[in-house]
């Protein structure tokens, strides 16, 4: 059964912010980690557990996969994946907690 994927406004907003950035040194490069990204959660609907568990917050419902310099944390529920943010791996999660609400 393939899950429903749902994107938050957040992770909307973090995808269109990474594509700026990246895009200053490369529009090519920007388009392939956007590509990625957008690939990667379109997998989860087959596979909703293929990321693991966020390890700061030890919750089942709350995974993350590696995507280049990225963590694309998401919500597993019953039938949906909600895409709640895409943070670089060098920010502090900690503080991105309360921007995201994953608490």
């Amino acid at each position: 059964m393939a899950f429903r994927l749902k994107w938050s406004p957040e992770a909307v907003e973090d995808i269109e912010s990474i594509a700026r950035y990246i895009e200053k040194d490369s529009a090519f490069y920007a388009k392939a980690v956007v590509r990625k990204i957008v690939e990667t959660a379109e997998r989860l609907r087959e596979f909703p557990e293929m990321g693991r568990i966020v390890p700061e917050l030890g919750r089942k419902d709350i995974r993350e996969i590696i995507i280049y310099s990225y963590r694309m944390v998401y919500q597993l529920t019953e039938k949906q994946i909600l895409v709640v943010a895409i943070i670089h791996a060098k920010r502090s999660f900690e503080n991105a907690m309360e921007y995201y609400d994953l608490q």
